[in-house]
């Protein structure tokens, strides 16, 4: 009998940084198990690679506020921050 993937394999990432590393940890785990299948494997590395990715790129949108906030060379009127889509 075939397992079916995860629900949450098939979704796209969430926009939350803190839940997207928690599933990623999750995904992790699960494979490090070794009870997936061969698909569900795949299917989790892919999910896992789109959750890393996600993560990564709040990570930089995050330095980069920082680093925008200690500049002393900066205007004394903060503007509101737009991260990329």
């Amino acid at each position: 009998m075939a397992k079916t993937v995860p629900e949450s394999v098939k979704n796209p990432p969430p926009v939350d940084f803190e839940h997207s590393l928690d599933e990623l940890e999750q995904l992790v785990a699960r494979m490090e198990g070794g009870e997936l299948s061969l698909d569900e494997s795949l299917a989790s590395f892919e999910r896992g690679i789109g959750l890393y990715r996600h993560c990564q790129q709040s990570l930089e949108q995050a330095e980069l506020r920082v680093r925008l906030l200690l500049d002393p060379d900066a205007p004394d009127t903060a503007e509101p921050f737009e991260p990329a889509p």
